[in-house]
């Protein structure tokens, strides 16, 4: 698989600019790129990004988690999450597990690593859990 210049680009915007709270991924499975599925304005939350991943198919998504420490320091972290929902085919599933490897390693500065089968794997508990 190969990571198209977009997602390094939506990643950095995400990451340095704060254009973005979420980027989510998916690849296309003729050209063999991984690609920019949808992007989340910085009004967005991590609602919008979970309703916006599809209930039979897997995809990747990395999310900025603003948050303020128990000393009313802010804090941001970013997430890496893996989604291969059980509806989901396996020939996606395969292609999904052997790839993710590779945009991790694209995607420079990512702090957690989330893998879901269904909403309540990555539910916003979980995700404020992990971050603290």
């Amino acid at each position: 698989m190969w990571v198209t210049d977009e997602c390094k680009n939506c990643f950095m915007e995400m990451k340095w600019k704060k254009v973005h709270k979420y980027v989510v991924y998916k690849i296309d499975e003729k050209s063999r790129l991984v690609t920019v599925d949808k992007v989340g304005g910085p009004g967005e939350g991590y609602d919008e990004l979970a309703a916006s991943l599809p209930k039979d198919d897997c995809r990747y998504a990395v999310f900025d988690f603003d948050f303020v420490t128990v000393d009313n320091c802010r804090k941001s972290k970013i997430f890496f999450i893996y989604w291969s929902p059980t509806a989901s085919r396996i020939r996606a599933k395969f292609l999904y597990a052997t790839s993710k490897d590779g945009l991790r390693r694209a995607l420079d500065g990512i702090h957690y690593e989330v893998q879901a089968t269904d909403p309540t794997e990555m539910g916003f508990d979980i995700i404020q859990e992990r971050a603290k």
